[in-house]
């Protein structure tokens, strides 16, 4: 019916497409905008409940706004200095929307707020409300009109702190989106046009492309307007929408070729090219969709952020490939033809290479996995950490700042961990007992500073008062060492946690809250590794109607992503890629970042393992060679893999000159996925694993197989129809 409907009206179809490109366009035109950089944080976690505590009985909260004051000459002790620390605390406290501020120049104030040589000094504040009006509204309006004035030439100030490094990790991936913009479009214009070696084709497909990204763009602009969406999403909501866009647009042309080429007239190629590709298509959408909208199971607005863009993209691809493209190709028919094109079942590479690793399955099979175990290999080594201001190039002021935090001061203040208590009660022994933890090194409370199970002096800033709630209640402050703080933070909070209490508590700040999200995405890693599998499996079933090629491509995809496992440990966890990247290495993996990767990875795998099985499939059903059958497919699928592969890992690879390391991991990981599935997976371990099944490929037990009589869906070949004697859309 959809055939039908392109080749009657291809003109309608375009003009109304183009028409949704532009309300498209003028969505996305604000999308980037509007979307922002989510907070780490697990809903219902005991770190919020503590972080709500302190907001409505103690009137304060983890500081997440910094400035670092620097003296040009002397020390933060001078006069001079001190005056300005005390005009900018004082200033900084009082600024509408601030709910509290504290200093090295505050009564009582730790000396760790000062560097060790007292050449800086800090200046802390808690700025209550939601990410995107701290960062977008008060930032700003705290630079311009408390930092700025302050300044002199004798004292310079410099604005960090946790919302202030992220919100310049916005700008940074807003900018890298206008630049791959504009790297991306015209490459992936070369590249068809070398693919094709005709402009038509490949500026259709390119079109194709582009409508999907713009289009999922705008459905983000939608979706922010009713929920949290991340700045990340829109970078990969270009390049997994130019990806697809153009991968399911290759396979369209190509099929549309291959029926012109076995007689067809246009009309009915581009009918033919609608019902049997069109299901492969749709087939592949489902699975990509499917393997990013299971990151909706993860209750953080972050990675659901990815599951809107994966799922917008999918739809966005599927419908350019299927009623935007098939109404070009009316149009233009022949005219996609090459000038000579190649010949039916020529043997080519892909052919002999697959037919070379069938004779000797086992030895080929067996060193393709070693080769891919070997480059994965240093995933095992994966430490799970918090990303901070080092995603920044180190010439971004706020990065520098922090540089030198973590070079001169003792430890870093805003990362202490507060344990709130719902009593009043003296709490001496109690903060005696958590400064002899292994990693602190100094408690705050109301009873005073402990350090080493002994009492050092007086409360932290502003004395005792800070510690008490009006209705009763106290919290305490359990300041890490800088080296537990690297090395083991959540084991730190689970080592004050588990702490016996004088009365209940709820033990917060970011270290806990970071705890807290990281324990939220493992346990339900699980979970999403489950739905991936069944959903996928589910999909080849009914393309295939074989329980064992959906298991066996499972395995597969999953060996192909150790590789990318493997170099995002090895070169970004320890740094092998910091020289040519230009990053700083911490020694830890964000932990939603690679199952960000790996949902993508797996869902881009299945969709070249949809393509694949398909053809090998329809050959399997019209000649009954089990082994034949194989090389045939892949050497008929290959070159259109091979081209989309090549077009989707050099739309990633460009984000690895991003300036925000994250991006880098998913440009980097994200080709070398692309292009390890392409080559490795599809030309030796598809051909080896399918030598070894032989007939139980497709085999299934006999209940399935009469499901799949009566739902299964599957591509055919094309078959030679005798040409029309005229064909006036080939004109």
């Amino acid at each position: 019916m959809l055939g039908r409907l392109v080749t009657r009206a291809p003109r309608r179809i375009l003009a109304v497409s183009g028409l949704a490109f532009v309300v498209f366009a003028v969505l996305a035109a604000g999308a980037v905008e509007a979307l922002s950089l989510n907070r780490y944080e697990a809903g219902g976690s005991e770190s919020l409940a503590a972080r709500a505590e302190l907001a409505e009985r103690f009137g304060t909260g983890s500081p997440n706004v910094a400035v670092l004051v620097t003296p040009r000459a002397g020390t933060v002790d001078d006069p001079q200095v001190a005056a300005v620390g005390a005009a900018l605390t004082r200033e900084l406290g009082t600024f509408p929307g601030v709910g509290d501020a504290w200093s090295y120049w505050s009564p009582d104030a730790p000396a760790t707020l000062a560097a060790e040589d007292r050449r800086h000094a800090l200046v802390l504040a808690w700025v209550p409300g939601d990410a995107d009006r701290v960062r977008a509204e008060l930032l700003p309006a705290i630079a311009a009109e408390v930092i700025d004035p302050l300044a002199t030439d004798a004292v310079a100030l410099q604005l960090g702190g946790a919302d202030e490094v992220f919100r310049v990790v916005a700008e940074q991936s807003r900018a890298d989106f206008v630049r791959a913009e504009l790297v991306v479009v015209p490459l992936v214009g070369l590249l068809l046009w070398l693919v094709y070696r005709r402009l038509a084709p490949a500026l259709v497909t390119l079109v194709a492309g582009l409508f999907a990204a713009v289009a999922a763009l705008g459905i983000l602009r939608v979706v922010a307007l009713f929920t949290e969406v991340s700045t990340f999403a829109a970078n990969v909501a270009l390049v997994m929408g130019i990806g697809l866009g153009v991968d399911y647009g290759l396979f369209v042309i190509y099929r549309f070729r291959e029926e012109l080429v076995a007689g067809r007239a246009v009309d009915a190629a581009v009918r033919a090219t609608v019902r049997h590709a069109g299901r492969t298509v749709v087939f592949s959408g489902v699975t990509v969709a499917a393997s990013l909208a299971v990151l909706l199971a993860f209750p953080f607005p972050f990675l659901a952020s990815f599951a809107y863009a994966g799922v917008a993209v999918v739809a966005t691809a599927v419908f350019a490939a299927l009623v935007v493209l098939p109404a070009a190709l009316r149009l233009l028919g022949r005219r996609v033809l090459r000038r000579r094109e190649p010949v039916p079942g020529a043997q080519g590479f892909w052919f002999r290479l697959a037919q070379g690793v069938m004779r000797r399955p086992v030895a080929a099979g067996g060193a393709g996995v070693l080769v891919l175990l070997l480059l994965g290999g240093p995933a095992l080594a994966v430490d799970f950490g918090s990303p901070d201001d080092r995603l920044l190039p180190s010439l971004q002021p706020v990065r520098g700042m922090y540089d030198a935090v973590r070079a001169e001061f003792t430890t870093e203040e805003a990362d202490a961990i507060q344990v709130v208590a719902a009593e009043a009660v003296d709490v001496g022994e109690y903060a005696a007992a958590l400064s002899r933890i292994d990693g602190v090194l100094r408690v705050d409370s109301a009873a005073g500073a402990f350090a080493d199970g002994a009492r050092t002096g007086a409360a932290g800033p502003e004395g005792p008062s800070r510690f008490l709630a009006p209705d009763g209640g106290t919290w305490l402050s359990v300041l890490p060492t800088g080296e537990r703080l690297a090395s083991d933070a959540p084991g730190l909070v689970a080592d004050v946690r588990a702490l016996p209490a004088p009365v209940p508590v709820l033990v917060g700040g970011y270290p806990a809250e970071v705890a807290d999200y990281r324990d939220g995405v493992v346990e339900r890693l699980p979970l999403v590794g489950g739905l991936i599998v069944v959903v996928t499996f589910v999909v080849l079933f009914l393309m295939t109607g074989s329980v064992v090629a959906p298991l066996k491509a499972s395995v597969l995809n999953l060996l192909s992503l150790t590789v990318m496992f493997g170099v995002l440990v090895w070169g970004f966890q320890e740094g092998g890629l910091a020289g040519l990247l230009g990053f700083t290495p911490t020694g830890q993996t964000e932990p939603s970042i690679p199952i960000l990767m790996f949902c993508i990875g797996y869902g881009l795998s299945m969709d070249y393992e949809v393509f694949l099985l398909a053809r090998i499939k329809a050959d399997y059903d019209r000649t009954g060679d089990v082994v034949g059958s194989v090389p045939r497919g892949i050497a008929r699928s290959a070159p259109l893999v091979s081209a989309a592969a090549l077009i989707l890992a050099a739309s990633f690879a460009v984000y690895a000159t991003s300036g925000v390391t994250i991006l880098q991991m998913l440009g980097v990981g994200m080709a070398l996925a692309v292009l390890v599935d392409a080559t490795v997976i599809r030309g030796v371990l598809v051909p080896a694993a399918m030598a070894l099944a032989g007939r139980a490929n497709w085999w299934a037990p006999a209940p399935l197989r009469r499901l799949h009589d009566r739902i299964g869906l599957a591509e055919e070949a094309p078959d030679r129809e005798p040409a029309r004697a005229m064909d006036t859309s080939s004109r």
